[in-house]
């Protein structure tokens, strides 16, 4: 008999925004609604925990010059003008609101002698605005919201929950079926409202700064259920990952003045972005480092083979690393027995941050047709969604600022929802009963209790993660790409026939790993057929056969439809407001 459980709101995933929604949720809510979290690790370990540059904010504009229009122009640009400009000015206007929030709920941000707090300059930016705590950003605002969450008694954090599929009901929103890790008990969470804040997908690639949990899953999730997904052809490379592991080198280690050079000990970027150097956008730094290698002014490590260059941080000083990157010295002396005050550490780009996800609308709620028509009430936030306020690329440390602002702004809405919303929604009606029914034979009878099977899914995901770093990567090309998209397609096949060794259920990590696989597969082809498609080069998508942006056929987004032949593509225009396309120079 399958347990089932019911919420009034039920948030699907436990980082940055889905702790922010949750706490807002709880907030607004004033205890009438019963909340519910799922994480499929311990709400401590989402990935949300390892951002280490911070959130960017005009919170000074009188003592600094910088402003709001600046902030949104500097976004915009930064997109190579994909971004959805009603979405940027929303927020820049809602952030530096959230940075004064959640100083007062106790994150403890880095300070000058006068007790204000510090922002430093990253990529893109005309002005330092990125609000920090050292280099542990991330870790800081998750305790403190995870502790503040905890005060409230009608929330239940539901940890090491996987969530294998959203329960719709003519295009309405129902609840979730969800795996207890645990126990491996089967269960029907339903809820009136629900939040999917589940972040990346950095695991189709190898080389990647993000957690192994970082499977995408929401994006399978909406996308299986008939959900739009948008852009997923973009996702981005963060330029400083440490080699060989891809653990992430902060960007505030360029922006407080570290130096990247080749192996003729050169500062190369003069050469690419001669005002921004080091901080120019990721994308364009990135192109530059694996450029650099290409034309064989690079390193090679001896271990993995990857070539990389140096980011120099001794000119900066053990005082000022020790006070503003004690974390980036810690990982480069434990991980690599190097000791940044006395030499360089190496680095190359990695899979970091999908700019693409779950068509929204401005406001956070899902969009069923990705243009106008709304899940009454469904919501995505964070990494999960695509609100698009980072476009073709994101400047970094908007991101965590994009989860407070979202996760605030969907939270409020959900719970209002929830509060008003019939109890009726919460029926265990017979269609619901029948869509439960079939997914849990999927999971256990089609999958872990396959009697036949030879297929071993860790080599599949070596094979998956190799193709997409290499044909998927900084640079690609129509050859590269249909290898990768054939290669996709025949792994998929081979998905059919996987095995699962471990037949138990108490904590089955192999299960779970296949499951976590479908879904990488998955987003893996569509990250590949959208790159295909898109026939120009803007931010993080570089196509060498197609150098150059096209905004007369492709100033606009990809939109993602789930057909059970693969992917069926629209488009959508950007959102223009205020600021024309124009040349990216730096």
């Amino acid at each position: 008999m399958v347990e089932v459980l019911k919420y009034d709101l039920v948030v699907i995933g436990s980082g940055l925004a889905g702790l922010r929604a949750t706490f807002e949720a709880a907030r607004v809510s004033q205890g009438k609604i019963r909340i519910a979290v799922l994480s499929k690790v311990h709400a401590m370990r989402s990935h949300s925990v390892s951002a280490e540059g911070g959130a960017s904010a005009v919170l000074y504009p009188k003592e600094t010059g910088d402003s709001l229009d600046l902030h949104a122009y500097d976004t915009v640009k930064g997109s190579d003008f994909l971004a959805d400009q009603d979405a940027v000015e929303l927020l820049v206007q809602e952030a530096p609101k959230e940075i004064i929030f959640m100083d007062h709920l106790g994150v403890p941000w880095s300070r000058d002698e006068k007790g204000r707090i510090l922002q430093r300059p990253f990529g893109g930016m005309s002005i330092p605005r990125t609000t920090f705590a050292q280099d542990k950003s991330g870790f800081f605002l998750m305790s403190t919201l995870y502790d503040n969450v905890l005060r409230f008694d009608n929330v239940e954090i539901l940890h090491e929950h996987f969530v294998t599929s959203l329960l719709m009901d003519n295009g309405v929103f129902r609840g979730v079926t969800a795996i207890d890790l645990r126990t491996g008990e089967f269960k029907v969470i339903l809820a009136k409202a629900g939040i999917i804040a589940t972040g990346g997908n950095g695991r189709v690639y190898k080389f990647t700064t993000m957690a192994w949990s970082s499977t995408g899953d929401g994006y399978s999730l909406a996308y299986r259920a008939g959900l739009p997904l948008a852009d997923m052809e973009f996702p981005q490379f963060h330029p400083t990952a440490l080699v060989p592991n891809g653990i992430l080198i902060t960007e505030g280690a360029r922006g407080e003045g570290g130096y990247l050079i080749n192996k003729e000990g050169e500062r190369f970027m003069k050469r690419y972005a001669p005002s921004k150097m080091e901080l120019a956008p990721r994308d364009i730094v990135s192109r530059a480092i694996i450029t650099e290698c290409m034309e064989g002014r690079g390193f090679i490590d001896e271990e993995s083979g990857l070539c990389y260059v140096l980011l120099d941080l001794r000119h900066i000083g053990e005082e000022r690393i020790n006070k503003r990157l004690p974390m980036i010295r810690e990982i480069a002396i434990k991980t690599l027995g190097i000791d940044p005050v006395d030499e360089p550490i190496p680095v190359r780009p990695a899979m970091h941050y999908m700019m693409g996800g779950i068509r929204t609308d401005l406001y956070g709620q899902v969009l069923l047709d990705g243009v106008s028509t709304r899940v009454p009430n469904l919501w995505a936030a964070g990494e999960a969604a695509n609100v698009s306020v980072h476009g073709a690329n994101r400047l970094g440390s908007n991101s965590l600022s994009e989860c407070l602002v979202w996760g605030r702004l969907t939270g409020a809405a959900a719970a209002k929802y929830a509060m008003s919303a019939p109890d009726s929604m919460l029926e265990y009606t017979g269609d619901i009963a029948t869509k439960v029914a079939n997914e849990e034979s999927r999971i256990f009878d089609k999958l872990l209790h396959k009697e036949v099977g030879a297929e071993n899914p860790y080599a599949i995901r070596e094979e998956m993660n190799r193709t997409m770093d290499t044909y998927v990567y900084v640079f690609r090309d129509k050859s590269g790409l249909e290898e990768a998209y054939s290669t996709i397609k025949r792994l998929r096949e081979r998905f059919q026939n996987v095995r699962i060794e471990d037949k138990g259920r108490y904590y089955n990590t192999n299960l779970r790993d296949v499951l976590e696989l479908d879904f990488l597969l998955e987003q893996a082809e569509l990250i590949t057929v959208g790159a295909l498609t898109r026939t120009e080069s803007r931010g993080a998508h570089y196509r060498l056969d197609y150098p150059k942006r096209d905004d007369v056929n492709w100033l606009k987004h990809t939109l993602y439809f789930y057909t059970p032949d693969g992917p069926r593509l629209s488009f959508v225009p950007v959102r223009i407001t205020r600021w024309k396309p124009e040349e990216r120079k730096y």
